[in-house]
């Protein structure tokens, strides 16, 4: 509980100060627990306990470009998760709501949490700007990737597939290209700043 604490003020730091700075390879990422949709607990360290690294997707129920991701999101932590890799799909939308999340998750297949971010202050912290936003993160709490999924939002005319060589180059004991692509998508829709 301290942990999400620390977590929430740090980002209401950040978020009052109006200076979103995203998280970048080898940063430290700091702990949190969120809400899935069925009300369980769902924290990056209980999935980091059960796996070597955890994917962090920022992603949306409502968005177009997200939601050409989904198929690919599944396949990819289906290929995955025998792997020693955990996902977690984040929804800090304000105004997606648990059920809507829950409905999309199952319609999606998903085979990974969907938890909701209230008030965006996970997304805060990590300076998460778009949906899909992806983030990988190892056992010591340090980024390894932060970017996109690949580089282009209709998948047969994709030519990269950089979340799938970064995870394949991490498993490899090889490091991950430090020219790390920009998340592309929509952006994420925020609880305006109610600070004076």
């Amino acid at each position: 509980m301290k942990t999400l604490v620390a977590v929430l003020l740090m980002a209401v730091s950040f978020s009052t100060a109006g200076d979103l700075k995203s998280l970048k390879a080898g940063d430290t990422v700091p702990a949190f627990t969120l809400k899935n949709y069925d009300k369980k607990d769902v924290s990056l360290e209980g999935v980091l306990k059960e796996n070597q690294y955890a994917v962090v997707m920022f992603i949306a129920t409502r968005c177009p470009v997200s939601n050409a991701y989904n198929g690919r999101m599944a396949d990819l932590s289906g290929s995955f998760s025998g792997k020693k890799v955990g996902f977690i799909g984040i929804n800090s939308n304000k105004s997606e709501t648990a059920e809507e999340i829950r409905d999309h998750a199952k319609e999606h297949k998903f085979g990974f949490p969907v938890v909701k971010d209230p008030n965006n202050l996970i997304a805060d912290v990590f300076g998460a700007m778009v949906t899909p936003e992806i983030f990988v993160v190892d056992k010591n709490m340090k980024l390894l990737y932060h970017g996109r999924i690949d580089d282009n939002r209709k998948e047969g005319e994709v030519t990269k597939k950089d979340l799938a060589d970064a995870l394949s180059a991490i498993l490899a004991g090889k490091e991950v290209a430090k020219d790390q692509p920009r998340a592309f998508g929509c952006s994420i829709k925020r609880v305006e700043d109610s600070a004076p």
